[in-house]
């Protein structure tokens, strides 16, 4: 006897216990554990570059998670840092970000590495996300990369000087203020 694979939805991903951090993608669910350390001064670092960048010049909202970006019924994720412009600024609502963000970032760490890598990013590519960034503790490198027709095309890694961003124009982060 065959069984058909069980799909979860947002309505079921909703009836979760809010202190467990988890995402929803292509209907299956993923438990997140707790960043280390590393992963959060990292997070600090750049989530404040990037909001006093943006607030500073009003271009949009920078958020951290975690906060639940909606793609579709069967896919829901919590990036670690995450921009949407302000001509874009309908899809913020008060429960979560309805909706493909200009520019998200992960922050890589050991239990989700491969799913940032691989499964995260096809599903930010579909969604419409134009500007993914990988940040990488261990290599201190940010790769950089840029929706193009066929999915992510453009593809820039820096381990040194600074990062450039075309989602944010005129922005030109330190890699050493990012891992510092």
């Amino acid at each position: 006897m065959q069984h058909p694979q069980i799909k979860f939805t947002y309505r079921d991903y909703l009836l979760l216990p809010e202190q467990d951090r988890r995402e929803l993608i292509e209907g299956d669910f993923y438990v997140v554990p707790a960043p280390s350390i590393r992963h959060q001064e990292i997070l600090a670092n750049l989530g404040t570059i990037l909001r006093d960048y943006v607030k500073g010049r009003r271009l949009g909202t920078v958020l951290w998670a975690p906060v639940d970006v909606v793609f579709s019924d069967e896919d829901v994720v919590q990036p670690d840092i995450l921009f949407v412009s302000e001509e874009r600024r309908e899809i913020i609502t008060e429960a979560n970000i309805s909706g493909a963000p200009d520019l998200v970032i992960e922050i890589l760490s050991p239990s989700t590495a491969d799913r940032d890598k691989n499964l995260k990013m096809s599903l930010y590519g579909r969604a419409g996300v134009r500007e993914y960034w990988i940040v990488d503790p261990t290599d201190e490198t940010v790769q950089v990369l840029e929706l193009g027709l066929g999915g992510y095309e453009v593809d820039k890694t820096y381990n040194a000087g600074k990062v450039f961003s075309s989602v944010l124009p005129g922005s030109n982060i330190e890699i050493g203020h990012i891992f510092a």
